[in-house]
């Protein structure tokens, strides 16, 4: 049965947040994901890698065509949501598709933020968990390492990720838009991981007058605290500290809301009015939607995010071309080895059959020769044995073919087996 490179699932340009963060994965279910995945198909889905960010979640695999087609009710199915809900903001890619689709992920082409390059240690991250899975096998090894290579090739050869605003650089222009200086902000960072260390340099370079980490465990917390010289807290101790702060920045893996509705609206009477911003970077949310509606609360999303920083300059789209021309190059390349690969079989097979027609006829001149026959007669038959199933194939199938069939034939045959020239 064949095999394809299948990539299926949904970004911030086919579905909305509300439906993202239903599909979105903590880093400790991948593994999980990746077993039941490769258990539900069984030998259908023979490799497989899950990449889950707050902008995405696709699932690439080699698998049997038929897979692919169940590939939207497994989703759906083990993340409890509605498969018809689900459907309509789904894309699956297949073979040169898919591999485009990859480069251009790990690239910086199909971000939010055009030309980011967290994307590709988030791309890295999955394959590594994959590989701990066992779920990467040659093919989608051979992808992701030249997915890596085209990636390096396009930031170091074009101007892609120059001059990009990123999230944590538009989260402190947002704080921006409602405070003006920020020298007199005070600033509370939640979680301690990658996004949360970008947005607090960021903010940091503004030189607000305060600023704390809160997380789960005070140990991180402390090293990024460290970083920006500011001070910690557990997240137990939010609901009787939050209305300090003028700004929120919140990105953790939590399944479940931190800061809900009762909690920011208890910290705004005691503000007294005074506005606070709440950027909520996490997928699924951090901050229960319905705090938008609070007076006096700003609230905004990774799409609002998005929104903000949608513009490209002319340089910016010029390396986008390039960066596309390198991409298509490097697909062809990939393809070209694929269908290499998937000759290999056919070669291993014909090597098989010609190495089983060569031993049954050497053993059968051997017994000759062991009957006392004459070797010259025996040399003979061993070299008539051979010619005669060297053209059987080639015969039997000439004889039995007819119109179109054998045109196709008497084409291929001269090329397949060195004819001498009428």
């Amino acid at each position: 049965m064949s095999v394809d490179v299948i990539t299926f699932g949904l970004n911030h340009t086919s579905a909305p947040l509300a439906v993202r963060e239903q599909v979105s994965l903590a880093g400790e279910l991948m593994k999980p994901a990746l077993t039941a995945l490769r258990s539900a198909f069984g030998g259908a889905v023979r490799e497989a890698a899950i990449l889950s960010t707050c902008n995405r979640t696709e699932i690439y695999c080699a698998a049997e065509p038929s897979a692919a087609r169940e590939l939207p009710a497994w989703l759906a199915d083990f993340q409890r949501v509605e498969a018809d809900a689900l459907q309509p903001h789904l894309y699956r890619h297949s073979q040169d598709e898919a591999v485009r689709h990859a480069f251009r992920v790990a690239s910086g082409l199909d971000s939010m933020v055009l030309g980011e390059p967290q994307i590709l240690g988030q791309m890295k991250d999955a394959v590594r968990t994959a590989e701990d899975a066992g779920a990467l096998g040659t093919l989608l090894h051979q992808l992701f390492q030249r997915t890596f290579a085209v990636a390096k090739e396009v930031r170091s050869t074009t101007a892609i990720g120059e001059q990009s605003v990123s999230m944590a650089a538009a989260a402190v222009k947002l704080a921006q838009r409602v405070f003006g200086d920020l020298r007199q902000v005070k600033v509370l960072f939640i979680g301690a991981g990658e996004m949360i260390d970008l947005c607090a340099t960021h903010f940091a370079a503004q030189h607000p007058a305060r600023m704390t980490v809160a997380n789960r465990t005070i140990a991180r917390a402390e090293g990024l605290a460290g970083k920006i010289s500011a001070g910690t807290m557990r997240l137990a101790e939010l609901p009787e500290h939050l209305a300090e702060y003028d700004v929120v920045v919140s990105c953790t893996a939590s399944a479940l809301p931190i800061l809900g509705l009762g909690m920011v609206e208890r910290a705004t009477r005691q503000r007294r009015r005074k506005p606070i911003v709440m950027v909520d970077l996490a997928v699924p949310r951090d901050i229960e939607a319905e705090v938008a509606r609070l007076d006096d609360v700003y609230l905004y999303c990774v799409d609002d995010l998005g929104r903000l920083i949608q513009t490209a300059t002319d340089a910016r789209k010029a390396a986008v071309v390039q960066a596309e021309a390198i991409i298509e190059t490097r697909v062809q390349h990939f393809m070209h080895w694929l269908g290499t690969r998937r000759v290999v079989p056919v070669i291993r097979d014909l090597h098989e059959a010609a190495g089983a027609m060569r031993a049954a006829e050497l053993e059968r001149a051997r017994r000759a020769l062991a009957r006392g026959d004459d070797p010259e007669a025996v040399l003979e038959q061993l070299a008539h044995g051979l010619t005669q199933k060297y053209l059987h194939g080639p015969l039997a199938a000439l004889n039995q073919s007819e119109g179109e069939h054998r045109d196709q034939l008497l084409t291929w045959l001269p090329k397949l087996y060195p004819l001498r020239e009428r």
